[in-house]
């Protein structure tokens, strides 16, 4: 969803500009330094955290969030549903970053070894789960 940046908020995060200014709360505020992953949105189709990425700079761009990823309808995407089965949701906080993350991975490796998974969402931390739902739901939406 490509989000119009509101007057004067260039000076400020992507992530405190859609939570603040937009509303959008799919992408959370937690360390604020890029070391948590939690903030993961892509950004014409690259992930970055929101937390480090200044306003402005993704003025003009298409800026795609975890809720931005379920269907007009409201179905959820294959990754989203992956992760509801497989249980790879404990408190939630970090899941919409997870998501974006594993969207991004799976689009550029469709069938991932456990290896690759845990390769490709190196830049999420969770503190609930131990991970292996969140690989196991990874590995359920590969096969979606």
């Amino acid at each position: 969803v490509e989000h119009k940046l509101p007057e004067g908020a260039a000076a400020e995060s992507l992530l405190r500009v859609l939570r603040d200014e937009l509303g959008v709360t799919a992408p959370k505020n937690a360390c604020e330094e890029g070391e948590c992953g939690s903030c993961t949105v892509a950004i014409d189709g690259e992930i970055a955290c929101a937390c480090l990425v200044p306003a402005a700079q993704a003025a003009g761009c298409e800026v795609e969030t975890a809720a931005g990823l379920a269907a007009p309808n409201g179905s959820l995407h294959p990754v989203q549903e992956a992760f509801l089965a497989a249980g790879g949701v404990q408190c939630g906080f970090c899941t919409p970053g997870f998501v974006v993350a594993a969207r991004d991975l799976l689009r550029r490796v469709p069938d991932p070894t456990v290896e690759e998974i845990r390769e490709g969402l190196n830049g999420n931390l969770c503190r609930c789960t131990g991970y292996e739902k969140i690989v196991a739901a990874v590995r359920l939406a590969a096969g979606r």
